[in-house]
């Protein structure tokens, strides 16, 4: 009840929806029709991207118009979306394997005691053209990964991330970076 009290009938209502769309998103198997079950859901698909078994929580916020996949992007089995806030992957950028994206931070109820020290607050996360994040790389809220950037599998990505930049590490710091002529070739 206490939750209830604190988010309100009408998120509860949202809360409710949201989990029975999610159980038929999950029971649809195949990534061509997973893409446009979640354009009825209100999310932005474009044509040829992949969806693979990804997991959404917090489709009572936000929700699905808050998630934009561009053409040719990708995103790969048990992905773990936050859709608190807005989510972009720009067109061919890719999500491999086990990536946990955050858009929100909330270390519990109202009157916890973290609350004054750590209030909720929610960001923003975009994917630029073409990167590639790593399998179990966590980005959280307000995260901007530039234009054919690349996440390390297993980083934790803390700030943005300039175009053509390669990242790793907890947290996650610039590795090399990539020469931009030489992919136009």
């Amino acid at each position: 009840m206490r939750a209830l009290r604190e988010i309100g009938f009408a998120k509860a209502l949202r809360f409710g929806w949201s989990t029975l769309a999610l159980g038929v998103y999950g029971w649809l198997g195949v990534p061509q029709l997973r893409a446009p079950f979640l354009r009825l859901l209100g999310a932005s698909v474009g044509p040829d991207a992949i969806v693979h078994g990804t997991r959404f929580f917090n489709a009572y916020r936000l929700g699905f118009p808050g998630l934009t996949v561009g053409r040719c992007a990708f995103i790969g089995d048990d992905c773990l979306l936050d859709l608190a806030d807005r989510i972009t992957l720009d067109e061919h950028a890719t999500l491999a394997e086990r990536v946990v994206v955050l858009t929100h931070t909330n270390v519990g109820y109202a009157d916890h005691p973290l609350q004054r020290h750590f209030p909720a607050s929610s960001a923003p996360v975009r994917f630029g053209r073409g990167c590639f994040v790593g399998a179990n790389a966590t980005v959280l809220p307000g995260v901007e990964v530039g234009e054919c950037a690349v996440i390390a599998a297993g980083a934790v990505v803390t700030s943005d991330v300039a175009p053509w930049h390669v990242v790793g590490g907890v947290p996650a710091r610039v590795l090399r970076v990539l020469d931009a002529d030489a992919g136009a070739r």
